[in-house]
């Protein structure tokens, strides 16, 4: 088999990567399934801009603290906790599932830290790619089938939209409008509030106090219309507290959410 490629931290998901070839692999399928079970206790899921606004229906679209954050979605209030998909991975009917998770088991990436080109992997962890009969083949004697070029043509597009949020990040960061953020939820009967932190946001004031040029081009760009379905989203949070508590899984402690 061949040897997977170097990382120094898996990326979320993936408990392993290997390099899909017609040498090793010339006789794999891929299967199919209905379950996410690789979303289960996921509580945030990163996103890529061009989905903010499908996804701000369902969950709030937030950014991870640090120095170079990213969009995710959130689906639970706490680690370890999400409120849509149940421990075998099951999902609600008319969910969006975000392209990151979408894309499971298979990513591009370097085979080695020199490589200058990105090759199709996959996890092979998963039990969705392997060597058994059902499912789609991935290759024809050495030639890649719809089924394997439709999984790098995904990717393909997964990793062009990585970097136009990139770019979109760049944007935010330029102009300082991220700031840390903080959502305090009193529900009922409880004596003091659930307060949640460890995430960033836009930062509003600053939103409104941009020059009118920025946002002229904001506008017609649509990096404006990104952030509004950002902050809309927001409004969901209390959503997710309260399916959460429905669940038992509400806890007072002040965690990061992201």
């Amino acid at each position: 088999m061949t040897t997977a490629p170097q990382s120094v931290e898996l990326p979320v998901f993936y408990k392993g990567v290997m390099a899909l070839n017609s040498r090793d692999h010339a006789s794999w399928h891929r299967r199919t399934t209905d379950k996410a079970s690789w979303l289960a206790n996921q509580h945030v899921v990163p996103l890529t801009v061009e989905e903010f606004p499908q996804a701000q229906r369902h969950f709030p679209v937030i950014f991870s603290s640090g120095r170079d954050p990213i969009p995710l979605a959130l689906m639970g209030m706490n680690e370890g906790v999400n409120v849509f998909v149940d421990s075998a991975g099951a999902l609600p009917d008319s969910f969006y599932v975000p392209a990151y998770a979408r894309r499971y088991p298979f990513i591009l990436a370097k085979l080695t830290p020199e490589a200058s080109e990105l090759s199709l992997c996959f996890d092979p962890s998963s039990n969705l790619v392997g060597d058994f009969a059902e499912g789609e083949a991935l290759f024809d004697g050495v030639t890649p089938t719809d089924a394997c070029k439709a999984a790098l043509y995904f990717c393909e597009q997964f990793e062009a939209a990585g970097q136009k949020t990139t770019a979109f990040i760049a944007e935010l960061i330029q102009h300082d409008l991220l700031m840390e953020g903080e959502v305090a939820i009193q529900q009922d009967g409880a004596e003091r509030p659930f307060v949640y932190r460890g995430f960033q946001m836009v930062n509003q004031a600053k939103l409104r106090d941009l020059p009118g040029d920025v946002l002229t081009n904001w506008n017609q760009t649509g990096v404006l219309s990104m952030i509004f379905a950002h902050l809309h989203s927001l409004e969901l949070t209390r959503d997710i507290f309260l399916r959460q508590v429905r669940l038992g899984e509400a806890s007072a402690e002040v965690p990061a959410l992201a």
